[in-house]
């Protein structure tokens, strides 16, 4: 039987973020590890490198030809990671 003041764990820990100031932290590395459910197989096994660093999301891909498409559509890849986020994580994309 919950208490009138008991809050779940999912709130519990959302509050442990913020109080801490490790919200982006824990943002970027869930977007990080995302990436390939996200982007898919094919093209998460191409990518050798990925990181977050003021909010700019870097990434390196293998494969030029895959790297001109993502280049097309990395507006819709930036919208797509930060709805997973929840908030605006991500403003640019980098690739290296």
């Amino acid at each position: 039987m919950r208490k009138p003041n008991d809050i779940t764990m999912k709130d519990a820990v959302s509050k442990m973020l913020d109080v801490y100031r490790l919200r982006r932290k824990f943002d970027e590395t869930s977007i990080v590890a995302i990436w390939p459910e996200i982007m898919g197989t094919a093209i998460a096994n191409r990518t050798t490198q990925i990181y977050i660093r003021d909010k700019k999301l870097f990434i390196r891909i293998e494969s030029s030809v895959i790297k001109n498409e993502l280049v097309m559509v990395r507006q819709g890849i930036i919208q797509k990671l930060n709805e997973h986020a929840g908030s605006e994580v991500i403003t640019e994309m980098i690739f290296l």
